[in-house]
């Protein structure tokens, strides 16, 4: 399991003071992105090969500016040409949920424009960050 804290800006909100809900779906992609990194996979848009199929976050409970969250990234299912994240947002001050959510990442060519096997550095990488439920 790999985690990155991150601190809810003012801009994050909305009017009602609490995260707004598409601020959830840019943790989750930093948290993506840091995990990409953490497992030694480069991370460079000029060689990345994939796609986001879906993601959704399920809001839990109510998030609030300057609060310090924690989002665990988590690997739970590993496929041929596509790998899911799980991810869990958690306030650090009370560790209590506030979201949780997941992402479904295929390996694509964007020249042939379709899916591709993972490669085996990657497969590797991904099973020694697997959860098993």
């Amino acid at each position: 399991m790999h985690e990155i804290q991150i601190t809810v800006r003012f801009g994050e909100t909305d009017a009602l003071g609490h995260i707004n809900n598409t601020s959830y779906f840019i943790y989750l992609e930093e948290a993506r992105i840091r995990f990409f990194e953490a497992i030694g996979y480069q991370v460079d848009a000029r060689d990345w090969n994939f796609i986001l199929a879906s993601t959704k976050c399920d809001f839990i409970s109510q998030g609030y500016f300057n609060q310090q969250l924690i989002i665990k990234t988590s690997v739970s299912k590993i496929g041929s040409k596509s790998f899911h994240l799980d991810h869990e947002i958690i306030c650090s001050q009370t560790s209590k949920l506030i979201a949780q959510g997941n992402a479904v990442m295929v390996c694509f060519d964007f020249e042939k424009q379709q899916s591709e096997p993972l490669p085996e550095v990657l497969l590797d990488k991904l099973k020694s960050h697997l959860v098993y439920s």
